[in-house]
Protein backbone atom coordinates (compact mmCIF):
# COMPACT_ATOMS: atom_id res chain seq x y z
CA UNK A 1 0.00 0.00 0.00
CA UNK A 2 1.14 3.50 -0.83
CA UNK A 3 1.86 6.34 1.78
CA UNK A 4 -0.27 9.20 2.01
CA UNK A 5 0.11 11.68 -0.19
CA UNK A 6 -1.61 13.68 2.85
CA UNK A 7 -2.20 14.19 6.18
CA UNK A 8 -5.87 12.60 6.63
CA UNK A 9 -7.88 13.64 10.06
CA UNK A 10 -7.63 11.05 12.48
CA UNK A 11 -11.25 9.76 13.74
CA UNK A 12 -12.42 7.86 16.93
CA UNK A 13 -15.27 8.08 19.13
CA UNK A 14 -14.97 8.70 23.09
CA UNK A 15 -15.40 5.49 24.76
CA UNK A 16 -17.51 5.00 28.37
CA UNK A 17 -14.16 4.04 30.67
CA UNK A 18 -12.87 7.36 29.62
CA UNK A 19 -15.32 9.71 31.29
CA UNK A 20 -14.31 10.72 34.23
CA UNK A 21 -16.04 12.27 38.13
CA UNK A 22 -16.35 15.58 36.47
CA UNK A 23 -18.80 13.80 33.54
CA UNK A 24 -16.50 14.62 30.94
CA UNK A 25 -13.87 13.01 29.35
CA UNK A 26 -10.27 13.07 31.44
CA UNK A 27 -7.27 14.47 30.69
CA UNK A 28 -5.06 11.29 29.50
CA UNK A 29 -7.59 10.51 27.14
CA UNK A 30 -6.59 14.00 25.04
CA UNK A 31 -2.88 12.72 25.01
CA UNK A 32 -4.33 9.07 24.35
CA UNK A 33 -6.42 10.36 20.92
CA UNK A 34 -4.00 12.60 20.01
CA UNK A 35 -1.22 9.63 20.44
CA UNK A 36 -3.18 7.40 18.14
CA UNK A 37 -3.45 10.33 15.41
CA UNK A 38 0.34 10.80 15.77
CA UNK A 39 -0.01 6.97 15.10
CA UNK A 40 -1.85 7.31 12.14
CA UNK A 41 0.57 10.40 10.87
CA UNK A 42 3.26 7.66 11.05
CA UNK A 43 1.78 4.90 9.26
CA UNK A 44 0.24 6.99 6.10
CA UNK A 45 4.07 8.36 5.66
CA UNK A 46 4.73 4.93 5.80
CA UNK A 47 6.82 4.64 8.81
CA UNK A 48 6.15 1.36 9.94
CA UNK A 49 8.16 -0.24 12.47
CA UNK A 50 8.21 -3.85 11.61
CA UNK A 51 8.86 -3.14 8.28
CA UNK A 52 10.89 -0.16 7.78
CA UNK A 53 12.78 -0.54 11.12
CA UNK A 54 12.14 3.09 11.85
CA UNK A 55 9.48 5.11 14.16
CA UNK A 56 8.95 8.15 15.33
CA UNK A 57 9.67 9.09 19.24
CA UNK A 58 7.80 11.96 21.06
CA UNK A 59 10.32 14.04 22.57
CA UNK A 60 8.10 16.71 23.97
CA UNK A 61 4.14 17.40 23.43
CA UNK A 62 2.46 20.30 24.59
CA UNK A 63 -1.42 19.78 24.94
CA UNK A 64 -4.12 22.78 25.46
CA UNK A 65 -7.19 21.70 26.93
CA UNK A 66 -9.75 24.57 25.26
CA UNK A 67 -13.08 23.09 26.33
CA UNK A 68 -14.93 19.64 27.70
CA UNK A 69 -15.71 16.86 25.39
CA UNK A 70 -18.77 14.81 26.82
CA UNK A 71 -19.36 11.23 26.74
CA UNK A 72 -20.29 9.84 23.19
CA UNK A 73 -18.49 12.19 21.08
CA UNK A 74 -17.07 11.42 18.21
CA UNK A 75 -13.62 13.43 17.94
CA UNK A 76 -11.56 14.15 14.82
CA UNK A 77 -8.14 15.09 15.25
CA UNK A 78 -6.68 17.44 12.31
CA UNK A 79 -3.00 17.33 11.98
CA UNK A 80 -0.34 19.55 10.35
CA UNK A 81 3.50 19.34 9.81
CA UNK A 82 4.36 23.02 11.06
CA UNK A 83 8.45 21.93 11.19
CA UNK A 84 10.88 19.88 9.57
CA UNK A 85 14.17 18.69 10.05
CA UNK A 86 16.96 15.89 8.94
CA UNK A 87 15.71 13.87 11.86
CA UNK A 88 12.83 15.90 13.34
CA UNK A 89 8.82 16.38 12.75
CA UNK A 90 6.64 19.31 14.26
CA UNK A 91 3.41 18.15 14.42
CA UNK A 92 0.17 20.33 15.30
CA UNK A 93 -3.20 18.40 16.42
CA UNK A 94 -6.36 19.76 16.72
CA UNK A 95 -9.11 17.96 18.25
CA UNK A 96 -12.61 19.09 17.31
CA UNK A 97 -15.80 17.67 18.10
CA UNK A 98 -19.87 18.86 16.98
CA UNK A 99 -17.65 21.85 15.03
CA UNK A 100 -15.75 22.84 17.89
CA UNK A 101 -12.15 23.05 18.73
CA UNK A 102 -11.95 21.15 22.19
CA UNK A 103 -7.94 21.13 22.28
CA UNK A 104 -4.53 21.38 20.74
CA UNK A 105 -1.29 19.54 21.14
CA UNK A 106 1.74 20.75 19.63
CA UNK A 107 4.24 16.77 19.55
CA UNK A 108 8.08 16.95 18.64
CA UNK A 109 8.93 14.06 17.23
CA UNK A 110 12.46 12.20 16.54
CA UNK A 111 12.72 9.76 13.34
CA UNK A 112 14.23 6.49 15.00
CA UNK A 113 16.23 3.86 13.61
CA UNK A 114 14.66 1.41 15.66
CA UNK A 115 16.97 -1.70 15.64
CA UNK A 116 19.94 1.18 16.35
CA UNK A 117 17.80 2.50 19.40
CA UNK A 118 18.81 6.16 18.30
CA UNK A 119 17.58 9.03 16.00
CA UNK A 120 18.52 8.85 12.74
CA UNK A 121 17.72 11.11 9.17
CA UNK A 122 14.73 10.72 7.22
CA UNK A 123 15.06 9.39 3.90
CA UNK A 124 15.31 11.99 1.49
CA UNK A 125 12.48 11.50 -0.66
CA UNK A 126 10.56 11.52 2.56
CA UNK A 127 11.84 15.03 4.08
CA UNK A 128 10.95 16.36 0.88
CA UNK A 129 7.20 15.46 0.85
CA UNK A 130 7.05 16.37 4.54
CA UNK A 131 8.40 20.18 3.40
CA UNK A 132 5.90 20.64 0.77
CA UNK A 133 2.93 19.48 3.19
CA UNK A 134 4.49 22.13 6.26
CA UNK A 135 2.01 24.60 6.99
CA UNK A 136 2.86 28.05 8.97
CA UNK A 137 3.25 27.73 12.66
CA UNK A 138 -0.02 28.64 14.37
CA UNK A 139 -0.23 31.37 16.77
CA UNK A 140 -0.46 29.05 19.61
CA UNK A 141 2.97 27.44 19.18
CA UNK A 142 5.48 27.31 20.93
CA UNK A 143 3.76 29.06 24.05
CA UNK A 144 4.99 28.79 27.27
CA UNK A 145 2.73 27.90 30.62
CA UNK A 146 2.73 31.26 32.37
CA UNK A 147 -0.25 32.20 35.05
CA UNK A 148 -2.69 35.17 33.49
Amino acid sequence: MAPETSLQPWREDVRPEWIDYNGHLSEAYYVLVFGHATDAVMFGLGIDPPVTGTSLYTVEAHVRYLDQVLPGARLEVRTSVIGVTAKLLWLWHEMWSDGRLRATEEVLTVHVDAGAGRSSPFPDELRWRLEALRVPVPEHASRRIAPG
